[in-house]
């Protein structure tokens, strides 16, 4: 059976390419920061289920101490040329987002059959993890293609890689940390917490009372933790469960689905999403470090009215 592990096996030894070619860059002046920053992230992918928490814990501490100190620099690895490109461009046309368009339909194909296909006693993909493990072999299969077509040198997708995991920097790890946190509120009783006080403090007699409360507060713990899928356990053990499905018996698909998308609208209007609002300022070289942000303020508020009314409507239906 394809388990998660191979998704982080596949990931793992994504970062470990990236960490050698960092340590070759002899361009890069911070190149031995880069290829310490993506080791130890690979380590976290390939061993962390073996190294133990405190193990883990001091790992996680040195990304961010490398992080945070300005040890990290923009590697420079090779790449085409602008005319290059463009040529490219102009003999393939819009075949050129063939690659890019396979992994979503493969995503959605397997989701859909790879949890059926027995092998023995079991199935050939974890029914649990299935979306994941499609999602990985619809990468590496659109990068077969993508090298078998374009026959671009061995190196480049990994160069291209480190290209942009670079332009990221550090902030590529915020949604692996934001969900560990999002863990650890949730096993540290937050979501109770929070559940008592929305109970004690706020109306929620009628089925409309805890879908408004639990799609704001999706948006609001994501705006303040910077994730949804941080935000998610927290609201989810608070008010999603205990209101929702199990006192006005909703359809726990449909207010998790709905529930992650009144978070995402959080995303859309704080710093704290790094990875998402700053980052994007940054490469583009925005004037307003913000500006990202008040852009997208406004089309967070509809979506999230949106949601509410989406929620409302359907997740009693079902």
């Amino acid at each position: 059976m394809i388990t998660l592990d191979f998704v982080y096996a596949t990931s793992g030894l994504a970062f470990v390419g990236f960490a050698y070619l960092s340590a070759r860059d002899r361009a890069n002046p911070k190149r031995f920061g880069n290829a310490l920053f993506w080791g130890l992230l690979a380590v976290s992918f390939l061993l962390g289920s073996r190294l133990g928490d405190l193990a883990n814990g001091v790992l996680v501490l040195l990304l961010v101490l490398i992080g945070g100190t300005g040890l990290m620099g923009h590697g420079k690895p090779p790449t085409t040329s602008r005319e290059e490109r463009l040529e490219s461009a102009r003999r393939r046309g819009n075949w050129l987002f063939m690659p890019a368009l396979i992994v979503p339909t493969v995503t959605l194909a397997g989701t859909l059959l790879l949890g059926h296909i027995p092998i023995g006693a079991t199935t050939l993909v974890d029914p649990k993890q299935v979306t994941l493990v499609a999602l990985a072999l619809a990468c590496i299969l659109a990068l077969l293609v993508a090298v078998l077509w374009l026959r671009p040198p061995l190196s480049s997708p990994l160069q291209e890689g480190r290209r942009l995991v670079d332009a990221i920097g550090w902030a590529a790890v915020l949604p692996q940390m934001l969900a560990a946190l999002g863990a650890v509120f949730a096993l540290a009783g937050v979501g109770k917490a929070v559940g008592n006080l929305a109970t004690n403090y706020i109306p929620l007699d009628r089925p409309l009372e805890a879908v408004v409360v639990y799609c704001l507060g999706m948006a609001m713990f994501t705006a303040v933790m910077g994730n949804a899928f941080a935000a998610f356990p927290v609201m989810t053990a608070a008010i999603g469960l205990p209101l929702i499905v199990h006192k006005f018996h909703g359809d726990p698909a449909i207010m998790a689905a709905i529930g992650m998308l009144s978070g995402f609208c959080g995303t859309l209007t704080t710093p704290m999403a790094a990875n998402f609002n700053i980052v994007p300022a940054a490469l583009l070289e925005l004037p307003d470090r913000n500006g990202v942000i008040k852009v997208q303020i406004p089309t967070a508020a509809l979506m999230l009215v949106a949601n509410v009314v989406l929620m409302a409507v359907l997740v009693y239906r079902f």
